[in-house]
């Protein structure tokens, strides 16, 4: 999963002639299981609180937002980045950059409850996870996350699925909704695992978790970190699949470009022996994963974090 923020989809802005109002203009496609919503706004205001009265998946494309959640900080919404927003949240948008030559777009799929619960039923009954230990549950909480390549082709699909002439578009864009929420509750379980949040995962995945967290430093491969919490290789591939949504060979690579970044905090540190401290044998193969992930090499992301 990498750090790069995806934009799923670029509709054409509206003419600035045909707009209806210069803030928030929407417009609507209603199918049975969603509604999706298109936004723009071409001036600059604030302090915009908007209803929300069903669970929202909503996706920045173009422009600056300034989101405040509650009583969080206030904080960036910026292209290529969602946020999951659950019914009756309150939250004020600001839009200080907004302009007729420089428009603010984001999309806002709208879906009600009664779909979360069918699809975590169909989850919990034909997919449980492994072992019987714990249930398969969509967190209430607010959050943004970053797109990854398949959330942004999931809204992209969602998107044109909306806007087709397709019979069949209730049904396409039902199937891609259940795939779309199950992604979700796969960020969430790791965002929980980042923020150490209310984890609901798999006991022995907790484990798992645990045991390649303590030893990034060492060589490890599915058939070792299996062996230590009591299970198959393929069965804890499929933990790892079916709840955050990535292999452990994936965790194992996000975990340590995670610590190598706390290292590379103190510009002391060399990057060949950073490399080494997070597990990797081969400095030039480190670099590589490095920037695929963060979208700059361990010595520029150094200097970066290091300007004085």
């Amino acid at each position: 999963m990498s750090n790069f923020c995806l934009i799923p989809y670029l509709p054409e802005l509206k003419h600035y002639g045909n707009l209806k109002t210069l803030v928030e203009n929407r417009e609507i496609f209603c199918l049975n299981s969603c509604e999706l919503n298109i936004f723009e706004t071409h001036t600059e205001a604030m302090g915009i609180e908007p209803p929300i009265n069903d669970f929202l998946v909503v996706s920045m494309l173009r422009g600056r937002k300034v989101l405040s959640f509650g009583d969080s900080p206030s904080v960036e919404f910026l292209p290529g980045e969602s946020a999951f927003i659950s019914p009756r949240a309150k939250i004020i948008i600001d839009f200080p950059d907004s302009s007729e030559f420089n428009p603010t777009q984001c999309l806002a799929l709208a879906f009600d409850s009664h779909k979360v619960v069918e699809v975590l039923n169909t989850l919990n009954e034909k997919y449980p996870k492994e072992g019987g230990d714990g249930i398969w549950q969509l967190g209430a909480d607010n959050f943004m996350f970053k797109n990854d390549e398949h959330i942004a082709g999931l809204i992209a699909k969602i998107i044109q699925i909306c806007q087709s002439d397709d019979i069949l578009k209730d049904a396409l864009a039902d199937l891609s909704i259940q795939e779309l929420i199950l992604k979700i509750i796969q960020v969430q379980n790791l965002e929980a695992i980042a923020s150490f949040g209310n984890i609901k995962l798999s006991p022995k995945l907790l484990q798992a978790i645990e045991f390649i967290k303590e030893n990034l430093s060492i060589k490890l491969d599915s058939k070792l970190i299996s062996k230590k919490v009591g299970l198959s290789p393929s069965t804890m591939y499929r933990l790892f699949k079916s709840e955050l949504g990535i292999s452990p060979f994936e965790f194992i690579i996000i975990e340590r470009i995670k610590l190598a970044k706390q290292y590379l905090a103190d510009k002391n540190n060399f990057i060949k022996n950073v490399s080494y401290d997070v597990g990797f044998e081969d400095s030039n193969y480190f670099i590589r994963v490095f920037k695929h992930y963060e979208g700059l090499t361990p010595r520029q992301y150094q200097q970066k974090v290091n300007v004085v």
